[in-house]
C-alpha cells in the first residue's frame, strides 16, 4: 500500500457533502501526497473518483469490503 498522507471517514456523509469533504482534505495536502477516503454507498464511490480525476488528481486504488464500506486511495496533483 502507498504512504498515505491523510485519511478521512465520510461513510455517513451524503452526497454533495462527500466530495465536499474530500475536496476541503485534498485542498490541505502537497501535491503527491495521498489521501485515503473512507466512504460507503454506490453514489459517493461514483462521484467522488470521478470528480477528484476531474479535478487533477490520481485515483490510486478502489477497494470495497464485504460490509460495502469502499477506501480510495487518491494521489494530489498539482
Amino acid at each position: 500500500m502507498q504512504d498515505v498522507t491523510r485519511e478521512i471517514d465520510i461513510t455517513s456523509d451524503i452526497c454533495p457533502m462527500t466530495f465536499v469533504r474530500t475536496r476541503l482534505a485534498l485542498d490541505k495536502m502537497s501535491p503527491g501526497e495521498i489521501l485515503l477516503v473512507r466512504l460507503k454507498g454506490q453514489e459517493p464511490l461514483r462521484n467522488v473518483p470521478r470528480t477528484a480525476t476531474e479535478q487533477g488528481h490520481q485515483v490510486l486504488d478502489i477497494q470495497t469490503d464485504a460490509s460495502g464500506i469502499s477506501r480510495i486511495l487518491i494521489r494530489r496533483g498539482q
